[in-house]
């Protein structure tokens, strides 16, 4: 009986991907998008040599990504099939309206860091406007003003929109006082900031007298503005927290008031630092209430509750708005102001991203 001897398995190298393999390469889609833009670029370019104009860059772009949406979906098809060319068309468009969505954060972030940089100097960040005319002075009495009005706000603001939601999420489930305050907040969430200026006019003036201006009123109308953002988005992250967590601590015998401190809020901690600082971003750069509060002016004032308060939003307003003799002094201070302002809100939410990952509850071992 003659054995047959066992046959090596042959060894197939891996053939490379290429068009006939029925799967585009990886470099393909960005040759294709090279082809696409230069043939964009072609006629916007001869355009802007005929006419002596300037290169239509927006219009250079849409046509671009047209053109390459059309052509990476009709080589995809032909190279791959239906399936994959819709997949290819469907992240080009998601991709485009990322790159859209970016483009005025890129201008506007472009635009304040060119024409506000050159103002940055120690004079501005050491001196106010008093006594000034002209050229010199700073911003940091409004620098000083922004953070003690936004500070008085979340003092107030927060521990209310927070206590609320603790109630919405843990004690007023299917109640009707639930569903009112939840309607009221969905209502403050939508109204104008000016109408809450208005508010706090109207409260202090009933108190002070007409025509009073403190700092603390501009807190009190900021407040009205986080509020709905702060319960809004406390909800959201209490109701993400598992049920488990909860009835786990109530079978080791402790109280629901006590579960929600040491188990639910530490469990949410950074979702909520998050919420608190969008309800900041929301309203540090708010001018209208604060003019109507706060009112404006060129000294330093430390007091929340005596004097007017000057702010940022109110100073980039009252220097381009009322603009002396040189013009550009003002402007300047105007985007320098700006520029801090936006500085102002990033470092904010850096302490915030920090202050949730320190705080936030350990997972591992």
């Amino acid at each position: 009986m003659t054995a047959i001897a066992p046959q090596t398995p042959r060894t197939v190298a891996p053939s490379r991907v290429s068009l006939s393999s029925g799967h585009l390469p990886a470099w393909a889609p960005w040759a294709l998008l090279a082809i696409a833009l230069l043939v964009s670029a072609t006629p916007f370019g001869l355009s802007a040599a005929a006419s002596g104009s300037d290169f239509n860059i927006a219009g250079f772009l849409v046509v671009g990504a047209i053109l390459y949406l059309v052509i990476v979906y009709v080589t995809s098809r032909i190279v791959e099939g239906s399936r994959k060319a819709l997949d290819r068309f469907v992240t080009g468009v998601v991709t485009s309206a990322f790159l859209i969505a970016m483009v005025p954060l890129i201008s506007v972030s472009w635009t304040v860091i060119s024409n506000g940089v050159a103002r940055l100097d120690p004079l501005f960040f050491n001196s106010s406007m008093r006594g000034v005319l002209g050229e010199g002075g700073g911003a940091v009495h409004a620098i000083m003003g922004t953070l003690l009005v936004t500070l008085a706000a979340a003092v107030i603001s927060v521990p209310i929109g927070l206590m609320t939601a603790v109630y919405l999420v843990e004690y007023g489930q299917g109640k009707r006082m639930s569903r009112i305050i939840t309607f009221l907040v969905d209502v403050m969430t939508g109204i104008p900031s000016i109408v809450a200026g208005l508010f706090a006019y109207a409260v202090f003036a009933l108190i002070f007298g007409p025509g009073v201006r403190m700092g603390i009123m501009g807190s009190v109308a900021l407040s009205v503005l986080m509020i709905p953002v702060v319960v809004r988005s406390t909800e959201e992250m209490l109701r993400l927290v598992p049920n488990d967590l909860r009835e786990a601590s109530y079978a080791l015998g402790v109280p629901k008031w006590l579960t929600i401190i040491k188990v639910v809020l530490p469990t949410s901690i950074a979702g909520i630092t998050t919420g608190v600082m969008l309800a900041i971003s929301r309203v540090i750069g708010e001018t209208a209430p604060l003019l109507l509060t706060a009112g404006f002016t060129d000294a330093m004032n430390y007091d929340l509750f005596s004097g007017r308060m000057q702010t940022l939003p109110v100073f980039i307003y009252s220097q381009y708005a009322y603009q002396g003799i040189p013009a550009e002094a003002y402007v300047d201070r105007a985007w320098a102001a700006a520029l801090t302002l936006i500085v102002i809100v990033m470092v904010l939410n850096l302490v915030a991203r920090i202050v949730a990952k320190v705080f936030a509850p350990k997972t591992g071992r």
